[in-house]
This record gives structure tokens, sequence and C-alpha cells, in this order.
């Protein structure tokens, strides 16, 4: 027969402990799972607990073990696809683990800046992982205060557990495929971030190595630079086209950049990959579309590594790879081709 509390209502843990006839110690560790509890007790205390169809509320397990169970996801972008897709990797392994994710939104350097000096007073979370930008050392201490672990990911190298590309290798990668169809006058744009002003263009020292290595040098006249976007691609390819001598290819920091470009120079009778080549870096969904020629990543499974990352130390375990290298790869299609004869160029 179902055994029955001694008051209706609900049922406490302290009910469950006297119907089993141990302590609310042991019956709080056998429904928690926890250790030094005999099989049997353990059983006994479940079966009372099935009986009165008492649940263990998530939040006090979770205050019982000194934690909150939540995560702190920091984006300084929600409508571009690359943190979308990161963020999408990151909650799926963060939910399969049973931990809530708290979303904030840092849109520039203020925003920043007030959501570190406001996170100590909220007190609400066990782990920061910040999407895209580092967190700079007065921001990391105040996270070690909190004793608040903190995760990066596709940001680059940092002095916490991180996930990112090599942005070097993905820009040789992109490079060294127009200097091996032959281009030699190669145009590279640049992209800047307005979030987070302190970066440098990563991506650019390598087109330069590239090119030195190729015994070529770096004419200024082909470099520009301006903020992430398509547009600001676009306006920058139309630059590069009003010059005396345009680039027979065009190295963009990202297929965003990358398609911009593109358009400039359908918009302008030029047929991408035979007058004039254009490659990027990420495989944006749009790159397959238009045969944009690209740099593979995988900013989803760059979101997954991170979230493997904070569930191991908020469980207790320690890394074996603070700092993991996300693969990249060359993904050829028909926005490159050979340079074209100089005859066609200047006809």
């Amino acid at each position: 027969m179902p055994r029955k509390a001694e008051s209706p209502g609900k049922v406490t843990i302290v009910e469950i402990a006297r119907l089993a006839g141990v302590g609310v110690g042991t019956a709080s560790r056998a429904l928690g799972h926890g250790k030094d509890v005999a099989p049997a007790t353990r059983e006994r205390v479940l079966r009372v607990a099935a009986e009165l169809n008492y649940v263990v509320s998530p939040e006090a397990s979770r205050l019982a073990k000194g934690t909150r169970g939540r995560v702190a996801v920091v984006v300084p972008h929600l409508s571009r696809w690359f943190f979308g897709e990161v963020v999408e990797g990151l909650v799926r392994v963060l939910h399969a683990a049973d931990l809530d994710v708290l979303l904030y939104h840092v849109a520039d350097p203020d925003e920043r800046r007030d959501f570190f000096t406001r996170l100590p007073a909220r007190r609400k979370v066990d782990a920061v992982v910040v999407v895209g930008f580092q967190v700079d050392p007065d921001e990391q201490d105040q996270l070690a205060t909190m004793g608040v672990h903190i995760v990066a990911a596709g940001g680059q190298s940092a002095a916490y557990p991180s996930v990112h590309i090599d942005d070097h290798t993905a820009a040789r990668q992109a490079v060294d495929h127009l200097l091996f169809l032959g281009h030699r006058r190669i145009g590279m744009l640049e992209a800047h971030d307005p979030a987070q002003p302190e970066l440098p263009a990563t991506r650019s020292p390598a087109y330069a190595e590239a090119l030195r290595e190729r015994g070529l040098s770096v004419d200024p006249s082909l470099v520009l630079a301006s903020s992430w976007s398509g547009e600001n691609g676009a306006a920058l390819m139309a630059r590069l086209l009003s010059i005396p001598e345009p680039p027979t290819a065009v190295f963009a920091h990202s297929d965003e950049v990358a398609l911009g470009a593109v358009r400039t120079l359908r918009r302008s009778g030029l047929r991408p990959g035979v007058d004039v080549s254009v490659i990027g870096i990420d495989d944006h969904p749009l790159a397959e579309l238009t045969d944009l020629t690209t740099v593979r990543q995988h900013p989803s499974a760059q979101g997954a590594v991170a979230g493997d990352m904070v569930v191991t130390l908020l469980g207790g375990g320690s890394l074996t790879d603070d700092s993991v290298i996300a693969p990249t790869e060359l993904v050829v299609r028909s926005s490159t081709g050979p340079p074209p004869p100089a005859s066609s160029r200047n006809a």
C-alpha cells in the first residue's frame, strides 16, 4: 500500500527521510546519487520518494553542491551567422549537461565594461563563455575574485581555456591558393570589428608573409580596410577597380566581405574567377550558394568544444588541452581561377 505523508501539501525531504527511517543528510545523498550510501538504503529512499511522487528540485540540488548551474554566454553580435553558429553548438552541449544559459549581448566596449562591472554583484553564474573576443586582464581579475571559470569560443588564443582557428594558417591557405593559381597582383580587404577595436587584423600578416616568400612586395594601394560587412566589402572592391592597375585576385578576411566584392564585380560586368578571383574565410551558407571559394571553419563545432570545456571544469575535472586549435580547409569553387591574359585585362 502506498505510503502517506503525515500532512497534506508539498512533500519535503524531511518527510522522505522519516518514512525511509534515515537521516535527512542520508536521504539527500541518496536522492542526489551521492557517495557513501549503502545500496539497500538508497533503494529504500528512492522507493519512498517514488511512492510520494517526490521530485528533487534542480535549484536546491545545485545550491547544495555550491553551484548555480548557470553559464553566462557573452556575444558582441546576435545577428551574424558565425556567432549564432557558435552559440548553437555551445548551448546544445550545456543543455545536455543540465546547465542553464544566460545570454548577454555586449555591442560595444562600453556595454562590455558594464557587463564585467555588474557581474560580480549579480553572482548568478558558475562560468562565463565569451564568443569572438578576448577578456582583458582587469576583467579576468574580476571573474577570478568570484571564482568563476572563463572559456573563450571562436576568438584568438588567450590566457584561459579557448577554442579557435589559427587565423594565420587560414589566411595562408587562402593567399597560397591564389599564388598557386598564378596570381601575383593580389589585393586584400581587411575587416575590423567596431565592437572590438582593440583586436588587430590577425589575418593580415599571413598575406604579407605569403607574398614575401614568392619574392613579391606588398603594394599599399591593394590593401584596403573597413568594418566587417558585405556592403563595405562591395565599396572596397569598387575602390580597387578604380586604381590604374587593379588586382587580378582579392583575398577578403571573411566570406561576407568577399560576397560584397563579388557583387561589385558582377555589377561592373566582370566575371568572378575569370576576370578577377575572390576568396574569403568561413564557408558561410551563402558561399556555397554563390559558388564562392573559401577557407572553411566549423563554428558550431567550436561552440561544442567550448561547452565540453565548461562541463569538465564545473565537474571538477581538468582539461587535457586548454587551447584547442580548430581545423580549417580550403574549399575551391568557381570564384577563383588563373589570372586572365594580359590582353583581356587591357581590352
